[in-house]
C-alpha cells in the first residue's frame, strides 16, 4: 500500500498483528496530526484494506502525545474556494468518515491529547473511544467562523443529546475526558500510563466474541439508531447467525463449559 512520506504531509500506517488486530496510525505529530486531503485519501485506502482483510478489530491511533488530532490542516483548508469546499473538502471527509463508521469490524479510537474539530469527528466515527485522563475534546469551528463539516453535528448529538452538543458546538467549549465519560462521549478513560492496558483489555474482550455475530450486531445497532424496526431485522439476523459454524461452536462450548475458538464462519 502506498504511503505518504513527505514530512509536511505526514504518513498513515496500517499494520496487522498475528492476533488479527489491525492498527491504523496517523503519523504527523509536527502538525498535531492535522488532516489534509492527501491523508484522507491514505486513510480511505487503509480502511478499504481492513474491510477486505481477516482483521477482527481496528485500532485507530495517532503519533505523539500532544494531540490525538486537531482536525483540518488549516493551511490547506483556508485556501479552498467555496466551490472546492463544497465538492472536495467536505465531500471527501464525509465519505471517508462514513467508511470508518460503517466498517464491518469493531473500531476503537485511542485518544491521547487533544481531539478537536475534525479530530473529534474522526473519533466519533469509531465504535469505541478510549481517552487518556489528560485528553481534551471539542468542536471549536465557530471560533474561526465556520461549522463542524465532517459529521460532527450529527454524531455528537446522537451520543450526548442536543443541549450538550450545543455547548461544544455553539459555545465552542472544550471538555476534559472525565466530563466526556460522564456525557457518554467517550466509552472509557485511563491514566496515560494505563492507556495501552485499557485498549488491550477491550481488544481482548472483542476477540473473545464470534466475528460474524459481532459484525451483524454492529449493523443492527446502526439500523436501530436510524429508527429501523428491530423485530424485523433481528429475526433475519438471528436466522443467519444461528446457521454459522461459530454458533454451533459456541453452543457446544457453553454446554461443555469450555472456551470456544471462533473462526468467523
Amino acid at each position: 500500500m502506498p504511503m505518504i512520506e513527505d514530512h509536511t504531509l505526514g504518513t498513515i500506517r496500517l499494520e496487522t498483528s498475528p492476533s488479527s488486530v489491525a492498527t491504523i496510525t496517523i503519523d504527523r505529530p509536527r502538525k498535531l496530526n492535522a488532516l489534509s486531503l492527501e491523508l484522507l485519501a491514505e486513510l480511505e485506502a487503509c480502511l478499504q484494506a481492513v474491510e477486505k482483510s481477516d482483521a477482527r478489530v481496528l485500532v485507530l491511533r495517532t503519533a505523539g502525545d500532544r494531540a490525538f488530532c486537531v482536525g483540518a490542516d488549516i493551511g490547506q483548508f483556508s485556501a479552498f474556494s467555496p466551490i472546492q469546499m463544497w465538492n472536495s473538502w467536505i465531500k471527501e471527509g464525509h465519505k471517508v468518515f462514513r467508511q470508518l463508521a460503517v466498517l464491518r469490524q469493531p473500531t476503537i479510537a485511542v485518544i491521547d491529547g487533544a481531539a478537536l474539530g475534525g479530530g473529534l469527528e474522526l473519533a466519533l466515527a469509531c465504535d469505541f473511544r478510549i481517552a487518556s485522563t489528560t485528553a481534551k475534546l471539542g468542536l471549536p469551528e465557530v471560533s474561526i467562523g465556520t461549522i463542524p463539516g465532517w459529521g460532527g453535528t450529527e454524531r455528537l448529538t446522537a451520543l450526548v443529546g442536543e443541549a450538550r452538543a450545543k455547548q461544544l458546538i455553539l459555545a465552542g467549549r472544550q471538555i476534559r475526558a472525565e466530563t466526556a465519560l460522564q456525557w457518554g462521549l467517550v466509552t472509557e478513560t485511563a491514566e496515560a500510563t494505563s492507556l495501552e492496558e485499557a485498549v488491550d483489555d477491550l481488544v481482548a474482550d472483542i476477540l473473545r466474541g464470534a466475528p460474524v455475530a459481532q459484525q451483524t450486531a454492529k449493523q443492527l445497532v446502526r439500523a436501530a439508531a436510524q429508527g429501523v424496526d428491530s423485530a424485523i431485522l433481528e429475526a433475519i439476523a438471528s436466522g443467519f447467525t444461528t446457521n454459522t459454524r461459530d454458533f454451533h461452536t459456541g453452543m457446544n462450548s457453553f454446554r461443555d463449559k469450555t472456551t470456544p475458538t471462533f473462526t468467523g464462519y
